[in-house]
This record gives C-alpha cells, sequence and structure tokens, in this order.
C-alpha cells in the first residue's frame, strides 16, 4: 500500500469510528439490521427512524430523582 492509499484507509477509518462514536451511523444500522433480522416487516424512512429515536429518548422520566 503505497503512503497515499494508507492514508485515504486511514481517514476512511476514522470517519467510520467518529459516526458511531457520534451515533450518526443509527439509520444505517438500523436499516442492516431490520433487512438481516426482520425482512418481510416495511423498513422506516429515515424520517420516520428519527421521530420514533427522539420519542424512545425523550419520553418518560429522565431524572435521576
Amino acid at each position: 500500500m503505497s503512503g497515499l492509499e494508507s492514508m485515504r484507509h486511514f481517514t476512511r477509518t476514522a470517519v467510520r469510528f467518529l459516526k458511531a462514536l457520534s451515533g450518526d451511523d443509527a439509520y444505517e444500522r438500523y436499516v442492516s439490521h431490520h433487512l438481516a433480522h426482520h425482512g418481510a416487516a416495511p423498513t422506516l424512512t429515515r424520517r420516520e427512524f428519527y421521530t420514533q429515536e427522539l420519542q424512545r429518548k425523550w419520553s418518560g422520566i429522565n431524572r435521576c430523582c
């Protein structure tokens, strides 16, 4: 691998890591899981997934005490 190729590989790996760390790849992970385990059921759109995640995250009690 040349220096330029290894730099590109490092950059792609770093971007994938940062997306996973920040949750930016949540929809892509949902789609791959859904297709692998629930293929017959319809897949949520990106907007539907985002709305459902917001409701799941912020509905209910969100404090410790």
